[in-house]
Formats: structure tokens, sequence, C-alpha cells
């Protein structure tokens, strides 16, 4: 598979396949946003840091818990429970970030990188949120 650069990313396109929401790691909360999704999910802010965050190795900040499968504690049969108010580096991902294996896991990569690409398939299916 060709690598995508990031000049290659001008027309990245969100499919919803969640692959990125399926990845272990930390989803670092910036300041302000554990008081979004808390109030946007209707919990108080102790209560929602108690149930869905945990501190980073570094003691530098919150980040979401993972179900036990590593996928986002959020995401659901729909997609992102919190699409509307998910963390800064959800929304940035994956033109200001990308993990190594970004390419190998992301539909929107996956059908890019086929012969046959065509960007109307960059269109994500109307049951997806």
């Amino acid at each position: 598979m060709a690598e995508i650069n990031q000049k290659d990313m001008t027309d990245f396109r969100c499919i919803r396949c969640h692959a990125c929401c399926r990845q272990e790691g930390y989803v670092r909360l910036r300041p302000g946003e554990a008081d979004r999704i808390a109030r946007f999910l209707e919990m108080d802010l102790l209560s929602f840091t108690r149930k869905y965050t945990r501190l980073t190795r570094d003691r530098q900040t919150l980040s979401l818990v993972e179900k036990e499968n590593k996928e986002c504690i959020f995401l659901g049969n729909d997609g992102c429970r919190i699409h509307e108010v998910k963390p800064g580096q959800c929304r940035d991902f994956p033109l200001k970030w990308k993990f190594s294996e970004f390419e190998k896991i992301c539909g929107w990569a996956k059908n890019r990188s086929r012969a046959d690409y065509n960007p109307s398939m960059d269109r994500p299916s109307s049951s997806s949120k």
C-alpha cells in the first residue's frame, strides 16, 4: 500500500467505519472537555470523571477509559455516543495527527489505496451517525 502523506489528506472524508475508535490508547481530554461531555451526558463532573476517565501515566491529564475489548467507552452500535461533543483528539484525527497503523485500519485510507478509488465512496452510510 502506498503511504498517504499529509498533502494526500486534503480530500479526507470520514466514512464512519469507527476503526480509529477501536484502537487501544489514550484519548486525552483537553481543558473543559470533561465538563462539556458530562453536561452532554447530563452528569455532574465528579460522577463523569469517576465512571469514564482515568489519570494518564504521566499524571498530567485525564483520558477516557476503554471497554474491555480496548475500544472507546463511547462507541456504540450506531457510532459515537458523544459525537456532538467528542474530544479534540478525536476531532483532529487524522488531519492533525495519526498513528502509524492508520493506513492499515482506516476505511477511507483502505478505499483510497484501491486502484478503482472514487471519492464518491467517501460518504458515510445513511445508517451511520
